[in-house]
This record gives structure tokens, sequence and C-alpha cells, in this order.
């Protein structure tokens, strides 16, 4: 694990989450990438946006949010969950912020990873140059691809580029990578008839099979406080369940769908 590659390459880490049970299957220790280039409002992970270290203090605690660790210092560290990962048929989920921001990195972990045989879920927004991707695409990884909006609130709301977005999407796909489309659920935005309608126009056509519902939550309006950020969906109440399961009703018409917690 120990080579001029893994102590040389540089990751830009908001921090390591051990035993989490949310980010693909088993128990997986999740690594959150620092810096995304997109400006999603309701995001859960306000402290992963900024590419710079920051301060979050909660419950009394501050914590910092930004280090420069060595891909070897990475991977020493999710090593000691390996016992984890086997007994539960878990592994390593890379998050953000914008895992493919650090395509380089990226690759180089998942190669040290691969090499002792850890399952690998790439969770990204996809709004990078493809060529990111083909660093990651003989890794064996699966990734979790963020479909957030229709064409004009990408561009409008989210900042994105729609068609790059899209154009990767399709990519993946018909280069045979086991992709997953995850839907954030959010009431007011994305919740029409109309709207997911659009969106499973647009995720059709790029040949999608599988969608994962994420209803929206509240769980990281704190982080805007301790960050003095405002949060805009701070008042917005998360979909009730009869919501869901007609959302995920019309989704199902063209796609096999999951409901995430």
């Amino acid at each position: 694990m120990e080579n001029e590659n893994t102590n040389s390459i540089l990751l830009n880490i908001s921090d390591i989450q051990h035993f989490s049970t949310g980010d693909g299957d088993g128990i997986r220790t999740t690594v959150f990438f620092k810096g995304c280039n997109l400006r999603c409002p309701w995001c859960h992970n306000p402290e992963t946006i900024s590419a710079l270290p920051q301060h979050l203090r909660q419950g009394g605690h501050d914590k910092l949010c930004g280090r420069k660790l060595t891909v070897g210092e990475v991977a020493s560290e999710l090593m000691w969950d390996y016992e984890f990962y086997v007994e539960s048929g878990g592994g390593v989920t890379l998050s953000g912020g914008e895992v493919m921001l650090q395509p380089r990195g990226a690759a180089a972990l998942c190669a040290v990873l691969r090499e002792r045989g850890i399952s690998i879920v790439i969770d990204t927004a996809g709004n990078v140059p493809y060529e990111s991707f083909e660093r990651l695409n003989g890794f064996g990884v699966e990734y979790y691809y963020d479909w957030k909006a229709n064409r004009s609130d990408y561009e409008s709301v989210i900042g994105g580029d729609w068609e790059r977005i899209h154009g990767n999407l399709k990519r993946l796909i018909s280069d045979g990578q086991r992709v997953l489309v995850r839907i954030p659920f959010i009431p007011g935005f994305n919740d029409s008839d109309e709207y997911i309608d659009e969106m499973c126009a647009a995720l059709n056509s790029a040949n999608v099979k599988r969608v994962e519902l994420l209803p929206f939550h509240r769980l990281g309006s704190s982080k805007y406080t301790a960050l003095g950020l405002d949060y805009r969906y701070k008042d917005t109440k998360p979909p009730t369940k009869d919501e869901i399961s007609e959302a995920a009703r019309r989704y199902a018409r063209y796609f096999d769908v999951s409901v995430g917690g």
C-alpha cells in the first residue's frame, strides 16, 4: 500500500465516516471529498461544497472539515474496517462534495481498494468531462449517479451543464458501467407530475434501468447554522409517505424503482 503513487498524490477530504449503512450494500466506510461544482440549495452536506478548509461547530465541538491527506493515508484508515466489509458484503463509498473533481487521486485510491478486493461505490453528480470517468471505469466501481432536475433548473438553480451530465450518464451506461440513478425528491421543486414526466423522459433517453428516490429531509440544517449560511429549505416539510409512493409509481412506469432512507 505504501508506494510512490499512494504517498505522493493528495486528496482533499472533508471527512471519513465509518460504519455507514445508507451508502451502498453492507457496512461501508464513506469518504467525503471536499469541493463541489454544483450549488444545490437543499444540500445536506454544505461543509463539502467549498474546497477550502472550514470549521464546523456543533454541540460545543469544533470540527475541521477539509484536510489534505495522501492516498496512502486514506487507504490505511479504510483498511481498519476491512473485516466488516468482508463479513457484511460492504465496502467503501466515495462521496462528497464531488469525487470526480479529484479523478487522479480517486483512481489511485480505487486501485489500492481493488487490490484488496473491496467493493467501491462512487457517488457523483456527473458535471465533469467524461475523461474523468475513464480514469475509474476499469476498477469495477458502481456509480451512484445523482439526477436532480430538468434542463432549465440544472442551469438556473443548480449551476450544472445539463448536456454534459446527461451525456456522461448515457455514455457510462453504453460503456457497460454499473449505474444506479439517485433522484433527490424535493417538495416544491421536482415533485410535480409534469416535472417527474420530464425527468423520466430524459433518463429514458439515456437508457437508464434503475432509479432510487431519496426523499428530502432537513437533517443537515444545523450545519448551515454552524457555518453561518442561510438554508433556503429550513421551513420545507419532508414529503409524506403517500407523496413518495405516488412519485415512485410514476417513475416505475419506466424504471426499476427503490426508495432510499
